[in-house]
């Protein structure tokens, strides 16, 4: 079930939370661009081990989201090389053992899945992390899938005749996806979306319709995160969007965009009517743990331009690159922040 919307100021993660380092060795993670092919040698526990390691890994980023107080809960996103590639490379029609190459947001070729054949999403993929988190919580959960704009961006195309009609079939692989995650258990189900923002032009000619139709017919709770970039990877921050206002036409009930770090004027959320704003207020290119009302003050800012009810608190991007002390640090300032926020509308607040 949704959460009550008696409860204002929800908190909750965008997606990941650092992975241990005796799992994933995190010093080659942040020294390379997020994977889109599989990146098995990042892993430092042996194959037969893995997945029971990821599960114990995922359970104590479970307990650590629910230590710092969030109340809608992820799996960490633990078991992922990068937020991407483990759909990706999941699906039918990509040949990853012979991968292509494709510019990253930044500008500098990454291998990338190569598309050889018609896409289509061959069995569940996320559904049983779905499950295990499910069992393993009592609060609301989440989970994140790649949009099929990002991944279309992130493939060479060798099959079809236009990256438009890649997309539309990324898209309806990840409908069945979200449509089994929802009857699994999911409370809300985000689409990650970066590329938008970094291909604007082409989002707008087909990236939107493809989102769209990725979300044809699910009735759940549904979120869309669009960013500038990992900030240990993307350094520079723009003022404004490319590509936001356009999100009022998706069928998501919520946008995730981040403040923080980009010291986002707010004033574009009016444009966003009728969405729910999942406001990042967690800058996390900065080490220092913001304190709950330097927290509470980039919320008051997005106050301005949406009703409380339709703002909930989350970092600006996944926190994957972060230490795990600082990404607890930062989480529990967040909680505190939407406590004292609560505060000051008590009339709504439950």
């Amino acid at each position: 079930m949704p959460y009550s919307r008696a409860m204002l100021f929800p908190t909750t993660l965008v997606g990941s939370y650092p992975q241990p380092d005796w799992l994933i060795d995190r010093t080659k993670l942040a020294g390379r661009f997020p994977p889109r092919v599989r990146a098995r040698e990042l892993w430092r526990i042996p194959e037969p081990f893995l997945a029971e390691a990821q599960d114990d890994a995922t359970l104590v980023a479970i307990r650590a989201q629910e230590e710092a107080g969030l109340d809608i809960i992820t799996d960490g996103e633990i078991r992922r090389e990068s937020y991407s590639n483990r759909f990706a490379t999941a699906l039918e029609g990509v040949d990853t053992d012979n991968p292509g190459i494709a510019l990253d947001r930044s500008g500098h070729p990454n291998p990338v899945p190569r598309i050889v054949g018609r896409i289509r999403r061959r069995h569940p993929v996320e559904v049983e992390d779905l499950k295990f988190l499910r069992r393993h919580t009592t609060r609301q959960v989440k989970i994140t899938v790649p949009g099929p704009f990002t991944m279309s961006q992130q493939a060479q195309n060798d099959f079809y005749p236009s990256a438009e009609q890649a997309a539309m079939d990324y898209a309806v692989a990840v409908n069945e996806e979200i449509r089994e995650l929802f009857a699994a258990g999911a409370d809300v189900v985000q689409i990650d979306e970066p590329y938008m923002q970094a291909r604007p032009e082409k989002a707008r000619e087909y990236g939107l319709a493809a989102l769209n139709r990725a979300l044809d017919g699910i009735t759940g709770t549904t979120a869309v995160h669009i960013c500038f970039g990992y900030a240990a990877i993307i350094h520079a921050r723009p003022s404004g969007y490319s590509f936001l206002p356009e999100l009022a036409g998706c069928l998501c009930k919520q946008i995730s965009i981040e403040t923080a770090q980009s010291k986002l004027d707010c004033s574009v959320f009016e444009k966003l009517g009728g969405k729910q704003i999942m406001v990042g207020c967690i800058d996390l290119q900065d080490m220092t743990v913001e304190t709950p009302e330097q927290i509470a003050a980039r919320i008051r800012s997005a106050l301005r331009y949406v009703k409380p009810e339709d703002v909930i608190l989350a970092p600006d991007c996944g926190m994957k690159y972060l230490p795990r002390d600082v990404a607890d640090g930062k989480l529990r300032a967040m909680v505190e922040a939407a406590r004292v926020l609560r505060g000051e509308y008590p009339e709504t607040s439950g």
